[in-house]
């Protein structure tokens, strides 16, 4: 048949120089749809791995050929260093904006600016000449609600009217954030690191990172951080960063066009999202690291620490807090700890980690709950509910009032001689004449004692109620929160170490380090550690954690305090459950995650795995040269798999390689629209040799060698399972085919080892699975 296919029209110079005619691969040139993915289906690493090494290998050679190809080359170099720029000055801006924008509305709650409307209480206080040193937190220009409405700004009424007024603005916040989301982006909820892990490790989830999902993240982040509910803005952060990612990576084919290549950039922009969110940069390219991602090359670390320095300097530039840090609770302490002290810090530890325990055990009921009955069918109300109890039990409390950043700026605060908070109200000795820094221990006042009432009522609140607010259809971070509960639970004990070596510093315990007059003990640095032990009690961190903490505070010489609690809540958690909250949620999900850290000990076999099983009908394949289009259309549209082996014929089952169901079904389409003479009785050739057409009258054969894969990976049926979970991690497979002396006998994929791993573990299988 060398002849007779050349002529026709639809025959291109390079096919007529092969002298295949129409019987061209219909791969030779690049197909729009081919390589890409459907939703909900998880991506093959290796094939976009070897795809990349194939892009490579033409620039390379192309750049010898020409000045131009060359500059080209250089600058398909430099699009990662561009991309990590651009990520890092979006998400530094979005983070300064949203932390303004949050200053400023949850002090509407409270009053209104009367010299400039978009000023928060702070800034209008700055601004004004009248402010007094004692009464620094009022000023003239600054008035509460109900003095603007009544003339009065004390009394019985205006506490009543004040009170309403924060409720009524709590409401009309959440409200307005649920809404945005319901209608706009159903994906903006929640912390979204669950489900950038679940990307990362290879799923495709199409929208998560959208433009929409960007804008109205952003957007109601500040809504539902400004209505006062029990969450942080970190977590969102990182997921903004990802959208910020995922929106340049559109911008150059090396990264919209391979998975693989756009999980990198994601990586490192999960970094620049917590470098901005605590002003840590290296924090973030550890947390990174730690945390959220599945690969990590070498080439990621570098290009996440750039992106996370990019994006700490845009926010830098715009200095949201005015105090010229990247964050609202820098402290600075000026006395050591000593070593008696790493016994209440290790007891902060057991306590993040019997925190993080009854949060996840708590917060995954109720999730479950609500995903079960009639719950999470009213998503708006549950958030108008919680935000109602959250603003009527917070207002009569100064400390939960005011918004959890600055209540926990207030709780690290070292008690200088210039402080009003309550918590710095101490008995002086008239004769003390010292350096301002280094006020000796003193005994407590009135106000002391007040205030840690209201801080372990405080306490009991922020622990209840943010197991119910984690997971509301709305952005909600869980790192402020868990932060908070540690503080004020450090704060208390604090206290209390600081009195006792007050009153009773003969004891042999204080004797040595406690002299009286002496500044022993730090309140603040409690708080500190205690914020780090149910931080890392709740995610399981460790490592970036500490590093986060000494970054958030710029405590350098306290880092061991901060790696014993860290590593105690990690212990204790880990002794009731290895799972932190982001794996409790991907399980809770039923994403298609494989946890790296998670052990598979079981004696099972690939046979005992693989399907078909013996009950079910035999495996659906394609054979190299006896299929026609009519059998392969018939054999797509009955069944749902995602790729079909190909075998030398049907007695034999002697494997050749693995088609993917997109790519046939793209090549055909194409091939009909393309190619003369293509029917549905044409036979499809895998073949590499070019069939032979018998008689004239015999229709078109199609060839589609070229979107086989040659060198599926194989594993035989006597593999230890143990072996297989194994290489699913390390090599990030969609499916493995498993094999007997070359004969095909059966294919495991992602979801089958995750269903194995499920019933291994007594849980139920068919949980795995995009719920």
């Amino acid at each position: 048949m060398d002849g007779d296919g050349a002529s026709s029209t639809g025959a291109t110079p390079s096919e007529e120089m092969n002298g295949t005619g129409n019987l061209m691969d219909f791969l030779d040139e690049p197909f729009p749809d081919v390589g890409t993915y459907e939703d909900f289906h998880t991506i093959d690493w290796l094939r976009e791995k070897s795809r990349d090494t194939d892009r490579h290998r033409k620039i390379s050679i192309k750049s010898k050929e020409s000045y131009w190809e060359l500059i080209k080359s250089l600058l398909d170099a430099w699009s990662g260093w561009v991309v990590m720029l651009l990520i890092g000055m979006l998400t530094g801006t979005l983070a300064g904006v949203i932390d303004l924008a949050v200053d400023w509305m949850t002090d509407l709650k409270e009053g209104v600016c009367l010299s400039a409307l978009y000023y928060s209480r702070e800034q209008c206080c700055w601004t004004s000449n009248e402010t007094t040193f004692d009464d620094r937190d009022k000023c003239p220009q600054w008035q509460k609600w109900a003095e603007l409405m009544t003339g009065h700004s004390e009394g019985p009424g205006a506490y009543v009217l004040n009170y309403f007024l924060y409720v009524l603005w709590a409401l009309l916040f959440s409200f307005l954030a649920v809404s945005l989301v319901r209608v706009f982006a159903p994906y903006a909820c929640g912390s979204g690191i669950p489900e950038i892990k679940t990307i990362l490790s290879g799923f495709i989830i199409r929208g998560y990172l959208g433009k929409w999902t960007l804008l109205i993240k952003t957007v109601t982040l500040v809504l539902a951080v400004s209505s006062g509910l029990s969450l942080g803005k970190e977590g969102p952060l990182v997921h903004v960063a990802c959208c910020c990612g995922n929106l340049f990576c559109s911008l150059f084919s090396k990264y919209s066009k391979n998975e693989g290549k756009r999980r990198e950039v994601l990586s490192a922009a999960a970094a620049a999202g917590v470098s901005v969110a605590f002003g840590a940069p290296i924090g973030g390219v550890l947390f990174s690291l730690e945390e959220v991602s599945y690969y990590f090359p070498l080439k990621t670390l570098w290009r996440s620490f750039f992106a996370a320095l990019v994006a700490a300097f845009t926010l830098r530039a715009i200095n949201p807090f005015g105090n010229s840090r990247l964050v609202l609770f820098y402290v600075e302490y000026h006395t050591p700890w000593y070593m008696a002290e790493l016994v209440p810090f290790i007891l902060l530890g057991v306590f993040g980690g019997l925190w993080g325990t009854l949060f996840i055990r708590g917060n995954i009921a109720w999730c479950r709950r609500r995903k079960t009955t009639l719950l999470g069918k009213y998503p708006v109300l549950e958030v108008i509910v919680i935000t109602g109890i959250t603003a009527v039990l917070a207002f009569p409390n100064p400390y939960t009032r005011r918004s959890t950043s600055e209540l926990i700026s207030e709780l690290f605060n070292d008690c200088g001689a210039l402080e009003s908070s309550q918590l710095c109200d101490y008995v002086n000795n008239p004769n003390m004449s010292r350096p301002v820094d280094d006020i000796p221990d003193r005994p407590a006042g009135p106000g002391v004692y007040s205030a840690l009432w209201q801080l372990a009522l405080a306490l009991i609140f922020k622990i209840v109620i943010t197991i119910f607010t984690f997971g509301m259809k709305i952005p909600s971070g869980l790192f402020i929160p868990s932060m908070a509960v540690g503080a004020i639970a450090g704060r208390i004990v604090g206290i209390a170490v600081e009195q006792m070596a007050y009153h009773h510093h003969d004891w042999i315990i204080f004797k040595n380090w406690c002299r009286p007059g002496a500044d022993c003990v730090t309140p603040g640095l409690y708080a500190m550690v205690g914020a780090a032990a149910c931080l890392g009690g709740v995610t399981r961190m460790t490592v970036s954690l500490v590093v986060i903490m000494f970054e958030l505070t710029g405590g350098l010489e306290y880092i061991v305090p901060l790696m014993a609690a860290a590593v105690t809540s990690k212990w204790v958690a880990d002794a009731f459950g290895k799972e932190g909250i982001y794996e409790s949620h991907i399980q809770l999900n039923g994403y298609p995650y494989l946890d790296v850290r998670d052990e598979f000990t079981h004696r099972t076999l690939a046979t005992d795995v693989m399907r078909p099983r013996r009950s079910e009908p035999p495996l659906a394949v394609l054979t190299q040269d006896s299929t026609t289009v009519e059998d392969v259309e018939t054999l797509i549209k009955d069944t749902d798999y995602n790729g079909f082996p190909v075998v030398v014929s049907r007695e034999s089952e002697r494997l050749i390689g693995f088609v993917q169901r997109r790519e046939l079904t793209v090549a055909i389409k194409t091939a009909r629209q393309k190619q003369d003479g293509v029917v549905s009785s044409s036979v499809v050739y895998f073949t590499e040799d070019n069939p032979q057409v018998a008689e004239a009258c015999d229709p078109q054969p199609l060839k589609l060698r070229r979107i086989l894969n040659l060198s599926p990976f194989t594993v035989t049926d006597h593999t230890p399972m143990e072996t297989v979970v194994d290489i699913f991690r390390k090599l990030g497979l969609r499916q493995c085919l498993v094999t007997r002396s070359g004969r095909l006998l059966g294919i495991i994929t992602k979801k089958d080892v995750l269903r194995h791993m499920a019933q291994m573990m007594n849980q139920d299988p068919e949980s795995i699975m995009f719920n």
